[in-house]
């Protein structure tokens, strides 16, 4: 069960999936996420496909504004607020066409999401080029977004659109047959009203544009019949003058031909934005001002356990079952927030896919 390391595997199937996401921190904040994906194949080269995600998130617009995309769960604690209740519910459906020849392989879809206070509109479209025998892999994402604020608090807000627009530029190489390395470059560009329109003992304002990039690596290395190791570095910076560096490495190992169990850890740290000052230090004169500890300097670290069942060879079903535990450094951002000088999380991945 230990993936063969060829950059791309290109055939094109009919599948559908269903999942369920949670989040649940000690600041009560809870999240439960279900998922459903179907894809159907229109020829031997289309697909067309869809996905939705529906997100309950405990009070999250009620007091911040802006609610996770909870596909990374470890986000939800920054924009929910301490209830006991799910008081917003986002749907967020998602569809795209895929063309894939072997060779050549590009997708473009378009993605809608509605929430309380907070509407997503975004297109995207990918092309990636085999060569090489399939061992070089060239790629390119491109998306754009055009999101709409409407607090619920009544705060006019002196612009109430954010748009955001990313591009990715990958390479896969084959190094050996037992490893595989991939590098990208990401361009990110945000405009329009960037900060939360809720306060919390300050009302935050950032500047009205943020331009960032990164640069990752990433791989796989096929250790034996039974063991594997995914490993990954991402560097990133921007205009704000945050700074990050993300480490993460994964080890997989197959028990039998039917189970095969991992352990992963991931550690982040990132600088303060360059207009963060401690929040008791702000006055009227200052032009930016931030409350949320994701504008500071923090470190955060998960362990995870991922699990993946497969019945047999030739079943149609996979199970895949993850659990996580996410830790911050202590933070008085944080502790402004939540009363709680840091945060602790558990999240949890359930996904059952079924080929046709």
């Amino acid at each position: 069960m230990v993936p063969f390391l060829k950059t791309y595997a290109s055939g094109l199937k009919d599948s559908a999936s269903f999942g369920l996401d949670t989040y649940s921190d000690n600041n009560d904040v809870q999240v439960y996420s279900p998922t459903f994906e179907l894809m159907k194949t229109v020829s031997k080269n289309w697909l067309v496909g869809v996905k939705l995600r529906v997100d309950a998130i405990a009070a999250a617009s009620i007091r911040f504004g802006y609610s996770p995309k909870v596909g990374n769960s470890i986000n939800a604690q920054a924009t929910a607020s301490k209830k006991s209740t799910f008081q917003d519910m986002r749907y967020a459906p998602t569809f795209f066409v895929t063309y894939d020849d072997g060779e050549n392989a590009a997708t473009v879809g378009g993605y809608y999401s509605t929430e309380l206070d907070y509407v997503g509109k975004a297109l995207f479209a990918s092309y990636t080029k085999q060569l090489n025998q399939g061992n070089t892999v060239l790629g390119i994402g491109l998306s754009q977004s055009a999101d709409k604020w409407s607090p619920n608090n009544g705060r006019v807000l002196p612009r109430d659109n954010r748009d955001e627009r990313k591009v990715d530029l990958s390479v896969n190489q084959l190094i050996s047959t037992t490893l595989s390395l991939q590098f990208v470059y990401s361009y990110m560009n945000s405009q329009g009203f960037l900060s939360s329109p809720y306060i919390n003992n300050i009302t935050e304002n950032y500047p009205s544009t943020r331009t960032g990039h990164a640069f990752a690596v990433k791989g796989l290395k096929f250790i034996d019949d039974d063991n594997s190791m995914n490993f990954s570095y991402r560097y990133y910076t921007d205009d704000w003058g945050i700074k990050s560096h993300t480490f993460g490495t994964e080890w997989l190992h197959d028990v039998n031909n039917n189970l095969m169990i991992g352990l992963r850890g991931r550690y982040y740290t990132q600088t303060a934005a360059n207009f963060t000052k401690p929040i008791a230090s702000y006055t009227a004169t200052d032009t930016y001002k931030a409350s949320e500890y994701r504008m500071s300097a923090f470190n955060s670290y998960d362990i995870g356990i991922p699990i993946t069942y497969k019945p047999s060879e030739y079943s149609p079903y996979k199970f895949s079952f993850s659990v996580d535990y996410y830790r911050t450094s202590d933070n008085a951002f944080i502790e402004n927030w939540f009363g709680n000088k840091h945060i602790q999380a558990v999240y949890t991945t359930f996904r059952v896919d079924y080929d046709f």
